[in-house]
């Protein structure tokens, strides 16, 4: 057994340097409603929480030191979605609204079709399509247990 006793995750905090701006990013470009209380941003994302909150307050809760460096965080979002139409649409209304396209849906090599996009901080994004998973009915990734696999 795990330190974990249940396997999930529950919320997921960027930690942003301009709340407001990137609140604002959120909910008028990709459609998400702020449901948070007073000084934090918080997105319910359909079973887990997508948080917002400045970046030297994260780090003091975390108890490191807030250096980060460079372009790339280290990490990705990503979205799943039912077809390659639904990706290439996605990215349509993306681009109209001057989103940063940082690499255009393409065929990947894992045998799925998927690009990135990325906030007005630098957060990546992917959109996806695997033919290889499955969608429940609203839309949560539903892998084979580790018997089927």
């Amino acid at each position: 057994m795990g330190a974990f006793p249940e396997k999930r995750l529950s919320i997921i905090t960027l930690g942003v340097q301009d709340r407001a701006a990137i609140t604002q990013f959120y909910e008028s470009v990709l459609g998400f409603r702020n449901v948070g209380p007073e000084g934090m941003t918080m997105f319910d994302m359909g079973g887990f929480v997508l948080g917002l909150w400045e970046e030297d307050k994260l780090a003091k809760d975390a108890g490191v030191a807030n250096n980060r460096t460079g372009d790339f965080k280290g990490v990705a979002l990503a979205y799943n979605a039912r077809s390659p139409e639904e990706v290439d649409a996605i990215f349509d209304r993306l681009s109209a609204a001057g989103v940063t396209i940082s690499a255009a849906p393409h065929k990947a090599f894992w045998g799925g079709y998927s690009g990135y996009f990325t906030d007005p901080e630098g957060n990546a994004w992917e959109v996806a399509h695997n033919p290889f998973w499955t969608l429940d009915e609203a839309g949560r990734v539903v892998l084979p247990s580790t018997e089927d696999v």
